[in-house]
């Protein structure tokens, strides 16, 4: 038996972040804190850290570039997010629900939005997009140079993903990936 967050812990970070658009990897962090005391069940940062780690990893969660989302004026301690080019484990960079989730919610979840008092949010979906199809380049790129084939596993499924998810097109990065597994 692995210790790694399963798909169910994955998605469940999916739905909670599915409740705001958008969240920090901060307040995500918080939320899952929060729901653990509601719960009455410790909270483990470590592992809070890795299932984060391991939903972006897999595109269930994507960093969302700033000029692609928004919230409202008023209210809320929501914090600035960070430009996801950078350190993507930033607590402040920005995480939105990605093609490879199917977001539900954990137990108690549907109070999260009373208790983390964070504004309307909303996240352009085109741009989040073409930054996610930016993104599966070029980890692909990486883990061809890596010759990392359960990485290329992975990435392949995205590929159909998020084709499903928005109007994209990742038939190109499939064909590499594909014939890099194939060779």
């Amino acid at each position: 038996m692995s210790d790694a967050p399963s798909v169910a812990a994955r998605d469940d970070l999916a739905g909670v972040v599915d409740l705001f658009e958008w969240l920090t990897r901060e307040e995500l962090s918080r939320a899952l804190s929060e729901l653990a005391f509601k719960q009455r069940a410790e909270t483990d940062e470590a592992a809070i850290a890795a299932a984060i780690d391991l939903a972006v990893a897999e595109y269930a969660l994507v960093p969302a570039p700033p000029g692609s989302l928004s919230e409202s004026a008023g209210g809320g301690d929501a914090t600035e997010p960070v430009d996801p080019t950078g350190d993507a484990d930033a607590d402040g960079v920005a995480l939105a629900v990605g093609p490879a989730a199917f977001p539900s919610l954990p137990a108690d979840a549907e109070d999260l939005p009373h208790i983390l008092d964070v504004p309307d949010r909303d996240v352009d979906r085109e741009l989040l997009a073409e930054a996610v199809v930016e993104r599966l380049s070029a980890d692909a790129v990486a883990a061809i140079g890596a010759n990392d084939a359960a990485r290329l596993e992975v990435l392949a499924d995205v590929t159909y993903d998020i084709e499903a998810w928005a109007p994209v097109d990742a038939g190109d990065v499939r064909e590499r990936i594909v014939a890099e597994l194939d060779g």
